[in-house]
């Protein structure tokens, strides 16, 4: 029975992450200390003390949450003596998550990671002036259904896709505006029970960020990737990927592209993975694992006691 770490994405951010595991771990200090050090700014102290409106900036969001998923791997490591290949077959992460995901498994180094997460994270925030585009999840639709809502609903002037697949009938879409109201009223009739709009700066994975796509396929020209120590399933294709060339490929699609993390989950499962366990901040990804497939069980593996629980299985 195989094993999966999966990396959390934007939204699964809170004041105060990661300072557990900072405190209890000399090797967790040492992986705030370096991305600190790379960036000039004290990321760390953002996590531990907030204030949450800096660090919900997308520039700030995505380095920090990649911060606390590293800082909890290197304890796994350094507390079991295994390697990332010894402790799971695969590996994903939702958006963000993924550059947390192969960074882990070797492909990235810290530095690298957390540079281009920061580029990768002020490039979406700049590529749409705000007011004009955002995000909204609908409850109760399945992702095809949501395609059909988007594409009926769009003009060549405003448009709005479905962005995020997260399962158990929860669609996030994205897009201008007007598109997404368009999109949220037409969805109630065809069956969705709620439309929640969401509180980002951004219409992020949908062809509006098609400017930031182009900023990160210049800085990831300018990056070592290395193959990946398991496969790292993407979330564009939902399929396992370990060539670095194709890695490149598909970081820079994953800006425009959906997320498609059910399908993601569902291909884990169909390789032999029982077992999910989510590393870093938040439980986000651990609720939505029973959600896609009740076959399946998800632990969260972020604090202390959760390590030493998760140590206890290997």
């Amino acid at each position: 029975m195989h094993r999966a770490f999966t990396f959390p994405g934007q939204g699964s951010q809170s004041v105060g992450m990661g300072r557990e595991i900072h405190d209890a771990f000399p090797v967790a200090r040492e992986v705030f200390q370096e991305i600190d050090d790379t960036l000039g700014q004290k990321l760390s102290a953002l996590c531990f003390s907030g204030p949450i409106e800096e660090l919900n900036l997308t520039e700030n969001t995505q380095p920090a949450l990649m911060a606390v998923s590293l800082a909890v791997w290197r304890v796994i490591e350094t507390e079991s003596g295994k390697t990332f290949s010894d402790i799971v077959d695969f590996a994903c992460g939702h958006s963000l998550g993924e550059y947390s995901a192969l960074c882990a498994a070797g492909a990235l180094s810290i530095a690298d990671t957390a540079r281009a997460l920061r580029i990768r994270g002020r490039a979406m925030q700049q590529a749409v002036p705000v007011g004009v585009g955002g995000m909204a999840v609908l409850l109760g639709m399945e992702f095809d259904a949501a395609q059909a809502v988007a594409a009926e609903v769009s003009t060549a002037q405003e448009f709005v896709a479905a962005a995020n697949d997260n399962g158990g009938a929860q669609v996030v879409i994205s897009g201008h505006k007007a598109a997404l109201e368009r999109a949220g009223a037409l969805a109630l009739t065809r069956g969705a029970k709620r439309v929640m709009p969401l509180s980002v700066s951004a219409p992020f994975h949908c062809d509006l960020m098609q400017p930031a796509a182009d900023v990160m396929r210049d800085a990831l020209d300018r990056i070592v990737i290395r193959p990946p120590s398991v496969p790292i399933v993407a979330n564009v294709t939902a399929g396992p990927v370990s060539d670095p060339e194709e890695i490149k490929g598909l970081l820079i699609r994953q800006v425009t592209g959906a997320v498609r993390w059910r399908e993601s989950v569902l291909r884990l499962k169909a390789d032999g993975v029982h077992n999910l366990y989510e590393v870093g901040a938040g439980k986000v990804l651990t609720g939505l694992v029973k959600r896609i497939d009740k076959d399946l069980t998800g632990a969260t593996v972020g604090t202390p006691a959760e390590v030493e629980a998760f140590l206890k299985t290997l």
